[in-house]
């Protein structure tokens, strides 16, 4: 079992296992929310091109070739980064992996000239939540209040 990363691009054939689940979580979690599709619509909101160098990175992490978890970012200002689509492979959560992908995307950023990071997650996505408030990221919402209110 071999772990690696490598950067490349939304439109990479590797990278289309994790866009589909995680486009298929968006609609799981939040269903018609916004309207039919919301999942679909969300992952293209963003062309591939604002996920690559200079401005932002795209990331997977292979296990033994397959991806198994991912992120990216995007320029938010000129010094700071936007987080984006980190996300774990549903059957190998709670292993530490998307904080493997968090910590390297942040050490990519700094590479890129970055000196702040900025992120949002949606409020059914309590375990990103969680990562990032335990990986130093200060909440900009009141975190004692049921996240549905936050919509």
């Amino acid at each position: 079992m071999t772990d690696s990363f490598l950067y490349t691009t939304p439109l990479d054939p590797l990278a289309q296992p994790l866009i589909q689940a995680l486009t298929w979580e968006y609609e799981t979690r939040y269903g018609d929310y916004w309207g039919a599709g919301d999942g679909v619509k969300e992952m293209n909101r963003y062309p591939a091109e604002l996920f690559a160098p200079p401005d932002g990175a795209f990331l997977l992490l292979l296990r033994d070739g397959a991806a198994i978890a991912g992120g990216a970012f995007k320029r938010y200002d000129e010094q700071t980064a936007e987080m984006k689509r980190v996300w774990t492979h549903v059957d190998l959560r709670r292993q530490g992996l998307a904080r493997r992908v968090l910590q390297e995307l942040e050490a990519q950023a700094a590479r890129q000239g970055y000196s702040r990071i900025y992120l949002t997650t949606g409020f059914r996505q309590p375990e990103a939540a969680g990562l990032y408030l335990r990986s130093g990221y200060t909440a900009l919402f009141d975190t004692e209040i049921d996240p549905e209110i936050h919509g």
